[in-house]
Protein backbone atom coordinates (compact mmCIF):
# COMPACT_ATOMS: atom_id res chain seq x y z
CA UNK A 1 0.00 0.00 0.00
CA UNK A 2 1.67 3.25 -0.94
CA UNK A 3 2.37 5.93 1.45
CA UNK A 4 0.52 9.17 1.53
CA UNK A 5 2.79 12.31 1.14
CA UNK A 6 3.27 14.80 4.18
CA UNK A 7 2.86 17.62 2.47
CA UNK A 8 -0.14 17.00 0.38
CA UNK A 9 -3.56 17.24 2.52
CA UNK A 10 -5.94 14.65 2.89
CA UNK A 11 -8.88 14.49 0.44
CA UNK A 12 -11.11 16.55 1.39
CA UNK A 13 -9.62 18.44 4.19
CA UNK A 14 -9.95 21.84 2.39
CA UNK A 15 -13.32 21.55 2.08
CA UNK A 16 -13.73 20.74 5.68
CA UNK A 17 -11.68 23.30 7.28
CA UNK A 18 -13.28 25.86 4.91
CA UNK A 19 -17.01 24.76 6.43
CA UNK A 20 -15.35 24.88 10.02
CA UNK A 21 -13.80 28.54 8.94
CA UNK A 22 -17.30 29.79 7.42
CA UNK A 23 -18.90 28.26 10.67
CA UNK A 24 -16.87 29.94 12.99
CA UNK A 25 -17.57 33.38 10.73
CA UNK A 26 -21.06 33.46 11.22
CA UNK A 27 -20.64 32.13 14.98
CA UNK A 28 -18.61 35.63 15.33
CA UNK A 29 -20.86 37.98 13.19
CA UNK A 30 -24.00 36.89 15.55
CA UNK A 31 -22.03 37.17 18.58
CA UNK A 32 -21.08 40.32 17.73
CA UNK A 33 -24.96 41.07 16.75
CA UNK A 34 -25.86 39.84 19.31
CA UNK A 35 -23.48 42.26 21.66
CA UNK A 36 -24.92 45.20 20.26
CA UNK A 37 -28.45 43.78 22.08
CA UNK A 38 -28.18 42.69 25.08
CA UNK A 39 -28.10 44.39 28.01
CA UNK A 40 -27.10 43.16 31.05
CA UNK A 41 -28.06 42.80 34.79
CA UNK A 42 -24.97 43.95 37.07
CA UNK A 43 -24.64 40.79 38.99
CA UNK A 44 -24.78 39.13 35.65
CA UNK A 45 -22.22 41.51 34.10
CA UNK A 46 -19.87 40.41 37.07
CA UNK A 47 -20.00 36.25 36.61
CA UNK A 48 -19.81 37.27 32.64
CA UNK A 49 -16.27 39.22 33.69
CA UNK A 50 -15.11 36.32 35.86
CA UNK A 51 -16.11 33.76 33.05
CA UNK A 52 -14.16 36.04 30.56
CA UNK A 53 -11.05 36.11 33.06
CA UNK A 54 -10.86 32.48 33.56
CA UNK A 55 -11.45 31.78 29.73
CA UNK A 56 -8.64 34.22 29.02
CA UNK A 57 -6.20 32.16 31.69
CA UNK A 58 -7.24 29.09 29.86
CA UNK A 59 -7.04 29.88 26.28
CA UNK A 60 -4.04 32.44 25.91
CA UNK A 61 -2.34 30.01 28.78
CA UNK A 62 -2.36 26.92 26.97
CA UNK A 63 -1.25 29.36 23.57
CA UNK A 64 1.69 30.31 25.28
CA UNK A 65 2.38 26.83 26.80
CA UNK A 66 2.55 25.70 23.21
CA UNK A 67 4.59 28.34 21.76
CA UNK A 68 6.69 28.42 24.63
CA UNK A 69 7.93 24.71 23.20
CA UNK A 70 7.82 25.12 19.60
CA UNK A 71 10.36 27.85 20.51
CA UNK A 72 12.18 25.47 22.52
CA UNK A 73 11.98 23.22 19.44
CA UNK A 74 13.26 25.79 17.73
CA UNK A 75 16.37 25.79 19.72
CA UNK A 76 17.13 22.10 19.20
CA UNK A 77 16.10 21.69 23.04
CA UNK A 78 12.57 19.61 22.21
CA UNK A 79 11.95 17.26 19.91
CA UNK A 80 8.88 18.37 17.10
CA UNK A 81 7.14 15.14 18.45
CA UNK A 82 7.36 16.92 22.14
CA UNK A 83 5.72 20.09 20.56
CA UNK A 84 2.86 17.84 18.74
CA UNK A 85 2.61 15.63 21.47
CA UNK A 86 1.84 18.65 24.06
CA UNK A 87 -0.19 20.82 22.20
CA UNK A 88 -2.72 18.18 20.80
CA UNK A 89 -4.21 18.03 24.02
CA UNK A 90 -4.05 21.82 24.93
CA UNK A 91 -6.72 22.68 21.59
CA UNK A 92 -9.44 21.97 24.32
CA UNK A 93 -8.56 25.11 26.80
CA UNK A 94 -7.63 26.64 23.69
CA UNK A 95 -11.02 26.37 21.71
CA UNK A 96 -12.80 26.50 24.98
CA UNK A 97 -11.06 28.90 26.17
CA UNK A 98 -11.83 30.99 22.78
CA UNK A 99 -15.25 30.15 23.17
CA UNK A 100 -16.15 31.14 26.73
CA UNK A 101 -14.32 34.76 25.79
CA UNK A 102 -16.22 34.98 22.97
CA UNK A 103 -19.38 33.65 24.70
CA UNK A 104 -18.98 35.83 27.47
CA UNK A 105 -18.22 39.09 25.94
CA UNK A 106 -21.02 38.92 24.87
CA UNK A 107 -22.68 39.90 28.09
CA UNK A 108 -20.17 42.59 28.78
CA UNK A 109 -21.78 44.97 26.48
CA UNK A 110 -18.76 45.46 24.55
CA UNK A 111 -18.83 49.40 23.07
CA UNK A 112 -19.13 48.62 19.30
CA UNK A 113 -18.76 51.96 18.39
CA UNK A 114 -15.39 51.97 19.45
CA UNK A 115 -12.47 51.75 16.69
CA UNK A 116 -10.81 49.44 19.04
CA UNK A 117 -13.66 47.02 19.94
CA UNK A 118 -14.15 46.60 15.98
CA UNK A 119 -10.10 46.02 16.09
CA UNK A 120 -10.18 43.79 19.05
CA UNK A 121 -13.35 41.41 17.50
CA UNK A 122 -11.68 41.31 14.16
CA UNK A 123 -8.45 40.37 16.10
CA UNK A 124 -10.75 37.28 17.72
CA UNK A 125 -11.92 36.16 14.10
CA UNK A 126 -8.02 35.84 12.74
CA UNK A 127 -7.34 33.95 16.48
CA UNK A 128 -10.00 31.61 15.38
CA UNK A 129 -9.56 31.26 11.79
CA UNK A 130 -5.48 30.86 12.37
CA UNK A 131 -7.01 27.89 14.79
CA UNK A 132 -8.53 26.19 12.19
CA UNK A 133 -5.25 26.63 9.74
CA UNK A 134 -3.44 25.29 12.75
CA UNK A 135 -4.97 22.40 13.20
CA UNK A 136 -4.51 21.60 10.03
CA UNK A 137 -0.85 22.55 9.78
CA UNK A 138 -0.26 20.06 13.05
CA UNK A 139 -1.80 17.38 11.38
CA UNK A 140 0.24 17.66 8.15
CA UNK A 141 3.47 17.89 10.82
CA UNK A 142 2.65 14.75 12.70
CA UNK A 143 2.98 12.58 9.42
CA UNK A 144 7.05 13.66 9.84
CA UNK A 145 7.56 12.09 13.01
CA UNK A 146 10.90 13.82 13.85
CA UNK A 147 12.33 14.66 10.61
CA UNK A 148 12.74 17.97 9.27
CA UNK A 149 9.65 19.17 7.66
CA UNK A 150 9.94 21.15 4.22
CA UNK A 151 10.79 24.82 4.31
CA UNK A 152 6.64 25.95 3.41
CA UNK A 153 5.36 24.22 6.63
CA UNK A 154 8.43 25.50 8.60
CA UNK A 155 7.38 29.04 7.43
CA UNK A 156 3.17 28.27 8.03
CA UNK A 157 3.93 27.57 11.29
CA UNK A 158 6.42 29.91 12.00
CA UNK A 159 3.68 32.60 10.44
CA UNK A 160 0.95 31.18 12.09
CA UNK A 161 2.46 31.24 15.86
CA UNK A 162 3.32 35.17 14.91
CA UNK A 163 -0.57 35.82 14.36
CA UNK A 164 -1.76 33.87 16.95
CA UNK A 165 0.72 35.96 19.15
CA UNK A 166 -0.32 39.08 17.53
CA UNK A 167 -4.14 38.27 18.38
CA UNK A 168 -4.16 37.22 21.50
CA UNK A 169 -2.03 39.97 23.13
CA UNK A 170 -3.81 42.54 20.63
CA UNK A 171 -7.06 41.50 21.53
CA UNK A 172 -5.71 41.53 25.82
CA UNK A 173 -4.28 44.54 25.50
CA UNK A 174 -7.82 46.44 23.70
CA UNK A 175 -9.68 44.55 26.51
CA UNK A 176 -7.35 46.26 29.29
CA UNK A 177 -7.44 49.56 27.97
CA UNK A 178 -11.60 49.08 27.53
CA UNK A 179 -11.85 48.22 31.05
CA UNK A 180 -10.13 51.36 32.18
CA UNK A 181 -12.37 53.49 30.56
Amino acid sequence: MPQSDPAVPPRGSALRHALVSFGLAVFWAASAWTAGHVRTAPALHTAALLVHLVSLVAGFGAVLAVDYVGALWLFGRRTLCQVLDLAAPLHVPIWGGLAGLTLSGILLEPRLDSGLTRLKLVLVLLIALNGVQALALQRRLAHYGDRRPPRPLLLRGAASALLSQLGWWGALLIGFHNAQG
